[in-house]
């Protein structure tokens, strides 16, 4: 389900990366393999080009970058590593086969908050950065819980048009911050791939005029189809509206408000960087660049509650647990193959993730205090059997834990 789910924001990132710019942000590349990679659809890559591409997308791309602090945080490494196989099919696998035979580039899993595996292959090193996809929507609705916390929006039950006044009178009158965020607005969105017509493939391609939010422009357009709150669909649009609420918000760009709440105050070890849409505002539901580690860090925030090392808190109280309980709407849209928060997937049990295609995932289960990150260069986008033989490895990993 969480992989099928996953493509539906393939097309509009196909439009947002169709015409590669460059901004003062944006680290310089060479004329050369770049700019030949940048001009290729990025879902359509060779295998030697994800190599190339995914560790460097700010070298392709517009990208903002989210700065680091000056002192990292150590990740302690615990005194006994993680040695485990696991069963494909009739097949017994070593981690070995995992990295080489799944096209993973990096798995990193953290128990406790100690480092009990860490691995690296296709040319990745722990300084080098691999791209997100959809595990950027996770971060963003943080953010959203942050600007709560800061007080820059009032809560959850708040209306968008407050934020957005571009969307007043269109069918977001009445529709709420958590509404957006979990996806039940009841506004009218055609996410099919099949028509050039629907919203889908359209709404990328949307112009910012004198400034304006192409994103708030094309979604203020679209019609209501139930009530706000009462149906649970899909839309790639919302996803970049969450980016909208937090700039109007808070009156910082993404990538400076995730630097200030989050990246610095963690100690994260490298700088990331977050892909930019045509109107130079950052892609909400996509395209962060990160080190594993670094990736590996958030989750054991956002495991934390949202804490810092110190107990200071990013987002309010009980956000974490209000983000990753799926609604009813969801869980029946998806019947009953898990559920959906507040950008984050649910899992039938207490696990949740963060998923991005072609292999990208954090996996957290707060019961084992455990957190699981891969990055990876799948075969095709959602490719049923590597995300099998990945969730047969968490699988197998969980079990280890719970007996151990």
């Amino acid at each position: 389900m969480k992989h099928v789910v996953a493509a539906r924001l393939l097309p509009a990132l196909l439009l947002a990366l169709a015409l590669p710019a460059r901004s003062a942000e944006t680290a310089t590349a060479p004329p050369t393999a770049a700019s030949a990679l940048a001009r290729g659809s990025v879902l359509f890559w060779s295998f030697e080009e994800q190599k190339a591409g995914y560790p460097h997308m700010e070298d392709l791309y517009p990208t903002r970058l989210v700065k680091r602090g000056g002192t990292s945080t150590p990740l302690p490494v615990a005194a006994k590593p993680l040695e485990i196989s696991f069963k494909v099919g009739d097949q017994t696998w070593t981690l070995d086969d995992y990295m080489s035979r799944n096209r993973a580039a990096g798995l990193l899993v953290l128990k406790d908050g100690q480092v009990v595996l860490e691995r690296y292959a296709l040319g990745q090193s722990p300084q080098m950065r691999w791209t997100s996809f959809s595990v950027a929507k996770s971060f963003a609705s943080t953010l959203v819980g942050a600007a709560i916390r800061d007080g820059k929006i009032g809560g959850l039950d708040d209306p968008i048009t407050q934020y957005l006044p571009g969307l007043k009178a269109s069918a977001y009158d009445g529709v709420t911050v958590r509404q957006l965020l979990n996806m039940t607005s009841g506004v009218r969105w055609n996410e099919d791939y099949g028509d050039p017509n629907s919203d889908v493939a359209r709404f990328a391609a949307e112009p910012s005029v004198n400034g304006s939010d192409p994103v708030v422009s094309y979604m203020a357009r679209l019609p209501r189809e139930a009530a706000p709150g009462s149906k649970w669909v899909y839309k790639t649009g919302e996803t970049n509206l969450v980016g909208s609420l937090v700039r109007a918000a808070t009156g910082k760009t993404l990538s400076d408000y995730l630097s200030e709440k989050v990246w610095q105050p963690l100690g994260m070890e490298g700088d990331a960087y977050w892909m930019l849409d045509r109107s130079g505002a950052e892609i909400a539901g996509c395209c962060l660049s990160a080190t594993l580690r670094d990736y590996g860090r958030f989750g054991l925030f956002f495991m934390g509650g949202g804490r810092l090392a110190n107990g200071q808190a990013v987002v309010p109280d009980g956000w974490v647990e209000q983000a990753v309980t799926t609604t009813r709407e969801a869980t029946e849209g998806l019947k009953g193959r898990g559920g959906y928060g507040l950008q984050w997937w649910t899992t039938t049990g207490k696990a949740y993730r963060a998923s991005g295609i072609f292999g990208q995932g954090l996996w957290i289960d707060p019961e084992l205090r455990l957190v699981v990150v891969t990055h990876s260069a799948w075969v095709g986008a959602t490719d049923p059997q590597s995300a099998q033989i990945r969730q047969a490895l968490i699988d197998a990993i969980t079990t280890h834990y719970r007996k151990n």
